[in-house]
Formats: structure tokens, sequence, C-alpha cells
């Protein structure tokens, strides 16, 4: 690995054409820059430059290396500029894109935690129905990451994460099949369903799955709003589908239970946090990483 002072002095000697020229702008003395340019032609077994009576010229492993060099320093630079933002410290604004079911659920301790962690930070959580909004809010700098579930592949966008749940049906604690391993679709029907509605991401599996049980699906009740299908699980002896994403709290607090079904075994959703393709700031970056380790835990 070379070291950060050898790449500036050949980057310099580069655009100067000279070591003497290089040595006057950066403060230091041209045999320390001579000999350190002749070790390194002697480590790799070539010159990098070509000396001319008036100017050194880059050879052809020379313009290999000055490529390699520019991009680290860039990359030394933006790191460094992480590194005092930081320092600053832990100051700014984060915009954070997520569906509506996961700010009152999974979100929450994290963002807790988080503004523990950094109490001079403001986060603002905005809330979209579908994932297109989302992806566009982060493409579009609305937002510096996004958070919900399969989103399409995007050029100008990042997945930071990914994490696999699967549905199965949730209900209280107290319901008749709440202590049974597995169910199966049949079984459900004798109960009221809360099903999430045709502009939800989930009712196309449940549609599927229905279908594929030759069961005719009819809802009690058909939402677009998570906490409206969580809350009448617990308190109208319903049964809804969803992962264990969208329950994690509930389950947490013994007011919910998620039971496998069968034919849903198969059907899983990708909760997915994204960011601009660019990158993000590195408070965001903070954040992003905590968002990570939720997404891992709650996927176990």
């Amino acid at each position: 690995m070379l070291h950060g002072r050898l790449l500036s002095y050949i980057d310099e000697v580069a655009r100067t054409g000279s070591i003497r020229k290089a040595a006057n702008h950066l403060n230091v003395a041209a045999s320390a820059i001579s000999r350190q340019i002749l070790a390194l032609e002697t480590q790799l077994g070539t010159p990098i430059f070509q000396r001319l009576p008036k100017k050194l010229v880059l050879t052809a492993a020379g313009e290999v290396l000055i490529g390699h060099i520019r991009q680290t320093l860039k990359e030394m630079t933006r790191a460094q500029a992480k590194i005092e933002e930081l320092k600053g410290l832990r100051r700014g604004e984060i915009t954070v894109a997520m569906m509506s079911g996961l700010a009152s659920n999974l979100v929450p301790g994290t963002v807790k935690e988080f503004r523990v962690r950094n109490p001079r930070v403001q986060l603002n959580l905005t809330l979209f129905n579908t994932g297109t909004e989302i992806q566009s809010a982060v493409a579009n700098g609305e937002a510096d990451l996004g958070i919900g579930f399969d989103f399409t592949r995007d050029s100008n966008l990042k997945v930071l994460a990914r994490a696999v749940g699967r549905l199965g049906a949730v209900m209280a604690p107290n319901h008749p099949l709440a202590k049974r391993g597995n169910i199966r679709l049949s079984d459900c029907i004798d109960y009221p369903l809360v099903i999430a509605d045709t502009s939800s991401a989930i009712r196309p599996y449940l549609d599927a799955a229905f279908a594929r049980a030759a069961i005719d699906l009819q809802p009690a009740i058909e939402t677009n709003a998570i906490e409206i299908m969580r809350h009448a699980a617990i308190l109208d002896n319903g049964i809804t589908f969803l992962t264990p994403f969208d329950t994690e709290f509930e389950r947490r607090a013994g007011r919910l239970v998620y039971v496998t079904v069968r034919e849903l075994a198969q059907d899983a959703q990708t909760l997915m946090l994204i960011g601009h393709e660019r990158g993000s700031s590195a408070i965001a970056s903070l954040l992003a990483e905590m968002l990570k380790t939720m997404m891992r835990e709650a996927a176990e």
C-alpha cells in the first residue's frame, strides 16, 4: 500500500513535470521526493517517470499508477470531509421516507436510540403510501434514506440493506388459532378477515394464495393502513396477514401472535433500505447502519 504522502508527491510531480516545482508547492525537500520516487520505481521494477532534459513525463506504467493515485486521493478527501462532519459534531438534518406501517412499529425503537446518541440531529420521518413514491423521494433528493418493501431497480438508487419476511396470519394471543404451529387459509375463513386493499404491496400475494386454495376471499375489512389491520386483529378477534416486520413491536409486547400459513409459506416480502447512488452524508450513514441492524434482528 502506498503511503499517503508519497501519493501526493507523485501526483504533484506528474502535474508540474518537475521534482523541484513539486517540492516548492508541497514545501518539502526535493531530495525527499526524489528518494521516495526512486524507491517506488525500484519496488515496482519499472520507471514511472521518463526523465527528459527539462521535464519529467509519466511512462505507460506511470499513467496506470496515476489513475489509481488520483482516485485514492479523491476518496481520501471525501472520507476526511465525512470525518470532519462527525467531529462537528453530529449535527444536521436527515429525512427518511417510509411506508406508514413501519413508522408505527419497526422504526420508532431505532429512532429513539439514534436520538439518544445524536440529540442535535433533526429527524424528518415522511410517510408514503407506495414504494414508487419512496424511491422517487430518495432519487430526487427529497429524502436521504428510504425504507419499504419490494422496491424496483433504479440506477439512481443504491440498496443499502435487505431482509426477507414471509407473510403469515396475525391475530391476538387469545385467538382460537393462536396456539397452532401452522394453519391453512381454510382455517381462517370462519373469522373476520382484515385484508390489505388493492393499493397495498401485500394484496397480490394474498389474491394469488386464495386463488390457489380455491377460496373466495371475503374480507370483513379492507384497508391500506397496517395500523388498522393490527388493531382490528387485537380488538375484533380477527385475522390479518402481515410479515414479522409489520408486527415486531406488538409481538414483543405480547399483543399479537404471528402464525405460519401453509399456502403463504413461499410468499415473502423484502424489506429494503435505500439511499442515493451518489452516497449519503456521514450522519445519515450512521442512521443507515442502525436501521440495518434493526432489519437483521427483526428478520431473525
